[in-house]
């Protein structure tokens, strides 16, 4: 169990640490979903769609994200607010104009070849984000992963867990 707390030691909250066996069933879950049709066949341009519909989502609660940076990480609010916050936002949306634009191309190999790259899932893959950036770290991983297992750090975790 973890106890994050504000600068005077009051307890914000009680976390649960992850134990082998949640990571396990995280990973799972996330396997599941990749290979899921719901997500596996949902064309590039409605993903985009999804991860401009969660910046919009961050936007509106940027004040609620903010205070949770701010006491998770100790770093001054207005600094949550206008970088942190800010830059989840920007990088949601970065990477919803992306999702449509990562297409395979076709390499020259001569005039007796046919060569060409296809850009598709690698598979899940974990994340685990450091302590003194949170909100901003798990955004440049969530935005371009399609499927992810994210691993807050133990010092900092009330972000990840929102």
């Amino acid at each position: 169990m973890l106890t994050p707390r504000i600068s005077d030691e009051t307890v914000i909250t009680y976390v649960q640490a992850a134990t082998k066996v949640d990571v396990d069933v995280a990973v799972k879950a996330a396997k599941a979903a990749l290979e899921n049709p719901s997500w596996a066949d949902l064309h590039p341009s409605s993903r985009g769609s999804l991860l401009r519909r969660l910046s919009d989502l961050v936007e509106e609660h940027s004040v609620d994200l903010a205070t949770l940076e701010a006491w998770d990480s100790g770093k001054p609010y207005q600094v949550a607010l206008n970088e942190d916050v800010a830059e989840l936002i920007f990088c949601l949306r970065y990477f919803a104009g992306f999702a449509d634009k990562a297409h395979g191309q076709i390499v020259d190999g001569g005039a007796s070849k046919f060569a060409y790259t296809i850009r598709e899932p690698f598979g899940v893959c974990g994340q685990i984000i450091p302590w003194n950036y949170p909100l901003m770290m798990a955004a440049w991983k969530l935005g371009p992963a399609l499927a992810v297992s994210l691993c807050p750090a133990e010092k900092t975790s009330l972000i990840a867990n929102c």
